[in-house]
């Protein structure tokens, strides 16, 4: 495989992570942003729906969360570790409140007179007529966010983890390579990054739940997927990556950087 675009390293200055660490980024903020919100709408929409697509099942989630690790190759890559460190504790952070959010909202008694799309389904008629409509919308509403303890814990440890397997791997790769093929350490970090993620998440959050044989297909498969999204948005990282060095001005090696992820920001 080669490089999709020509090396613009020459025209950047090389700096240290622990510079890096102690810089202001122009576009930090917004790549941070991005990172966190589809963090947080993944986990929130797709991570626990089964879906099956021509002979072969896996986990709905699997179209979307993969952009979080491209954006966490993007910030170790552009960034550095640190910077990456930053946001993974943020994601970190953020799923916990959602999940805390999320308990207290479905948790509240829903009002009986609370209409939503259930409660006016010809479908579910019957149930409304025996109940109340804020029964129904309680149920689709509990079914939707109403995640249990074994997906919230199993969704923070496995992105905790992966997210700074995938940075480690990424940042020691790029020393190796002496920045050159990025797409060597972009694919290579995911498939070890990925396989921690899938590894923990799936036989926490549905061992028991689903059967052995699912968790292991469903755990593999995705695992796969994420590999291959990784390798197709290839170009994409890439474009992003480049439109990114060439705006801040630097390119950021880990040469020095504590890859603790407890460490303060600064050299190791």
């Amino acid at each position: 495989m080669t490089e999709p675009t020509p090396d613009h390293s020459h025209t950047l200055s090389r700096i240290a992570g622990s510079d890096g660490a102690r810089r202001h980024f122009r576009y930090f903020d917004y790549m941070m942003a991005a990172f966190v919100g589809i963090l947080l709408l993944s986990n929130l929409i797709g991570a626990s729906k089964l879906t099956s697509v021509g002979g072969y099942t896996f986990g709905a989630g699997i179209l979307f969360f993969p952009v979080s690790y491209v954006l966490g190759d993007v910030l170790t890559e552009v960034y550095g570790y640190a910077h990456a460190r930053r946001c993974v504790w943020v994601g970190f952070f953020a799923l916990l409140f959602m999940a805390f959010m999320s308990f207290v909202v479905v948790a509240m008694p829903p009002s009986a007179t609370w209409g939503c799309a259930s409660s006016g389904d010809p479908l579910f008629a019957d149930v409304v007529k025996a109940t109340s409509p804020g029964a129904v919308c309680q149920t689709t509403y509990v079914s939707v966010f109403g995640s249990t303890w074994r997906i919230v814990l199993a969704s923070v440890i496995a992105f905790w983890a992966g997210e700074f397997v995938n940075s480690f791997v990424l940042a020691r790769l790029k020393i190796l390579t002496q920045g050159k093929y990025l797409w060597t350490r972009t694919v290579g970090s995911t498939v070890f990054g990925q396989a921690v993620d899938s590894a923990l998440f799936y036989p926490i959050a549905f061992l028991g739940t689903w059967t052995t044989q699912s968790v292991l297909t469903v755990m593999v498969t995705n695992w796969g997927f994420k590999v291959l999204w990784e390798v197709v948005l290839t170009p994409v990282t890439y474009a992003v990556v480049g439109f990114l060095k060439r705006r801040e001005g630097v390119d950021v090696f880990d040469t020095d950087t504590n890859f603790s992820p407890f460490a303060k920001t600064g050299p190791a």
